[in-house]
């Protein structure tokens, strides 16, 4: 295993010097504390913006990601992690945000690789029947989606860096170079990016389903990152499921304003549990194995 992923030190050396724990603690604790600051501006610059009757159905809008505003407005809200990133490594740390990233011609490569054949297994997918259950209806206009695209992209995009940044990145890099075993740096990071999709006020009975497919994302995204020795196949993974659950088919009435299409369940629909769980599932398996294949490693 340790042999697997010797290309995680383009990862794990940078973060040597500043390895100690409390180090850490206290970058997260840090990075949170930015975060809630700058998203607390963030959301009053949007209230300023729109009248103080307009603002409680926005604000609604963005907690659910109901509209096509609501899902822009929560998307960009993400750069507040990138700029509490940014702040707290170098002086913290004593390293650039570059640096959790990898080698960046190797880190494109790898995530063009994986792109390529993550699309060609969602196209494959693509003309396999589905369930019943699973079967979409549509949701935005196909041309307003399409219009929406030029920016609904670089949003997603910059959404899935924040998080692979923070999490395979900042966390698994520097867990890495001071608690060397794997053990510890897939699991850690892996249960905490989990337990953040906890939400049993949207999940109802179906939260710990969605921690425990979010926790196997996060085990496919940390061994994808080590065995490569950098962020960009998990990147490519994350873009790939994220452009699937957001911007194709979404649940109904969550996260959806987006779409292109809805599914005809909610996210705490416990009938459909039975179907999309094992979907769920097996389509990570087999997106991590593609990615795996693509890269040889």
């Amino acid at each position: 295993m340790r042999n697997a992923y010797t290309a995680h030190r383009f990862l794990t050396d940078p973060a040597r010097p500043s390895a100690q724990l409390w180090r850490l603690g206290l970058g997260v604790a840090i990075v949170v504390a930015i975060y809630y600051a700058l998203g607390f501006a963030y959301f009053n610059l949007l209230a300023e913006l729109v009248t103080q009757r307009e603002w409680p159905a926005l604000s609604r809008e963005i907690s659910e990601g109901s509209t096509p505003r609501g899902m822009i407005a929560l998307l960009g809200s993400f750069a507040m992690i990138v700029i509490a990133l940014a702040v707290v490594l170098p002086t913290l740390h004593g390293r650039g945000i570059f640096t959790l990233i990898g080698p960046l011609p190797r880190a494109a490569s790898d995530f063009f690789r994986t792109g390529v054949a993550l699309s060609a297994l969602g196209f494959l997918l693509w003309l396999l029947p589905e369930p019943e259950t699973m079967a979409t209806v549509p949701n935005l206009p196909m041309l307003r989606w399409l219009a929406l695209l030029p920016l609904t992209l670089p949003l997603l995009f910059l959404q899935i860096s924040a998080e692979e940044l923070g999490f395979r990145g900042y966390l698994q890099s520097q867990l890495a170079a001071r608690l060397p075993h794997p053990a510890v740096w897939l699991i850690v990071p892996s249960l905490l990016f989990g337990m953040l999709h906890y939400d049993p006020a949207t999940q109802g009975d179906n939260a710990p389903w969605f921690v425990l497919i979010a926790t196997f994302f996060g085990l496919a995204a940390a061994d994808l990152t080590a065995r490569s020795g950098t962020l960009g196949p998990a990147l490519a993974l994350h873009f790939a499921i994220n452009i699937g659950a957001i911007l194709i088919a979404a649940p109904q009435g969550a996260l959806n304003g987006l779409a292109l299409g809805h599914y005809p369940f909610a996210l705490d629909d416990t009938a459909a549990r039975a179907v999309w769980l094992p979907y769920d599932v097996l389509m990570l398996f087999c997106s991590w194995l593609t990615a795996r294949l693509a890269l040889g490693r």
